[in-house]
């Protein structure tokens, strides 16, 4: 019997093959241009996927919080950046992470700078977080001056070292074509190499870039003034990457299957075990219509192209409700697996917490071990 035969309820499929290759891709990539490669873990997750990219030579990584810090640190990586400004409540925990390993973190208050100051039994770099278009958070890029007087507070403690300016083009996500990404990634690196020199000019030498964005990263060719990117979600892509035209859906390398357990033909709809608690809230937008993921039926040991016109229209705690108006609703039968391209990688790993490769073998992440 295959392993796909045997799953009963919603089941997050990993594709290994796939995310090999995307990993393979994307330090390639990093390699040809000349530019540091710090992997963002935040997408998988996983100690076991994490060996996949130290097979390709990583042995500096991104994470997004000082529990998941922990758990890789556990794991044996020893050169972090918690890419998180400094959670004050947590500095007994960076302490402890300080002097066990090489860590990083982002700051981007006075406050910030003077609660890891305090930690003067460690050592830690430091990477002032910098807003260049994205409008989540960060010091404004053209705020010289306080990113001067920031810089010069770093500077006054011997446990402190100053490693440069640091931003995420998260902005990218919401472009439209392959030129629109390009032009907002390449704008966000020319406004932090504008900041380093403005730096420069006022005494601050020795800054670095690092960026990080997953379809930035994969489309775009001119890195230049870059000292490292740190792109995540690149090892999976999902259902916004592809409608984005940053992957191909041959490169999606995860999906959750889901079996079918109603259908309704007059409204052409099928209903699936596989809810809000299985794929999060994120979603696409499909013909003007809002899809929380991308539907495909199964193709042998794994999944197919997306079904044209199908959409998840809804997601209850448990239900998903599917329209298919096109020929594929007859196909369909009660008890079968429909497989759902999640919208968003990283949250669908986060809620599902553990993967089954399409050898039946499981994944665990920090949230299940």
């Amino acid at each position: 019997m295959n392993f796909l035969d045997r799953i009963d309820q919603p089941a997050l499929i990993l594709d290994e093959d796939t995310a090999r290759r995307n990993i393979d891709r994307m330090a390639v990539n990093a390699l040809r241009n000349r530019v540091n490669f710090r992997p963002h873990f935040k997408t998988h997750q996983s100690a076991e996927i994490g060996q996949w990219f130290r097979e390709k030579g990583v042995e500096q990584i991104t994470v997004s919080s000082v529990e998941m810090a922990e758990y890789f640190a556990d794991n044996g990586w020893q050169d972090i950046t918690i890419a998180f400004s400094v959670n004050v409540r947590q500095l007994e925990r960076i302490r402890q992470l300080a002097q066990r390993i090489k860590l990083q973190v982002l700051v981007e208050s006075a406050e910030g700078i003077q609660s890891i100051a305090s930690l003067t039994d460690c050592s830690l770099g430091v990477w002032l977080k910098i807003d260049a278009g994205n409008n989540r958070t960060g010091l404004d890029w053209q705020q010289v001056d306080l990113v001067k007087e920031f810089s010069d507070q770093v500077k006054r403690f011997p446990n402190l070292h100053l490693l440069g300016l640091l931003t995420h083009s998260g902005n990218t996500y919401r472009a439209q074509t392959r030129a629109e990404v390009c032009s907002i990634f390449r704008e966000g690196v020319d406004r932090l190499e504008h900041l380093r020199l403005a730096l420069e000019d006022h005494g601050v030498k020795g800054i670095l870039i690092s960026v990080g964005d997953t379809p930035g990263c994969t489309l775009c060719d001119d890195w230049s003034s870059i000292y490292e990117v740190r792109p995540g979600n690149f090892v999976f892509y999902d259902a916004q990457q592809f409608i984005a035209g940053v992957c191909e859906f041959q490169d999606i390398a995860v999906a959750v299957a889901c079996p079918v357990v109603a259908k309704h033909p007059l409204r052409r709809e099928v209903v699936v075990y596989g809810g809000a608690i299985h794929l999060s809230k994120d979603y696409v937008e499909i013909n003007g219509q809002r899809s929380y993921g991308l539907v495909a039926l199964r193709d042998g040991d794994r999944w197919g192209a997306p079904v044209p016109e199908a959409i998840v229209k809804g997601l209850s705690q448990e239900h998903g409700v599917i329209r298919m108006p096109g020929s594929e609703f007859e196909r369909v039968k009660i008890g079968d697996l429909l497989f759902i391209l999640p919208a968003h990688s990283c949250l669908t790993v986060q809620v599902m917490r553990k993967y089954y490769t399409l050898t039946s073998r499981v994944i665990s992440t920090l949230n299940r071990s």
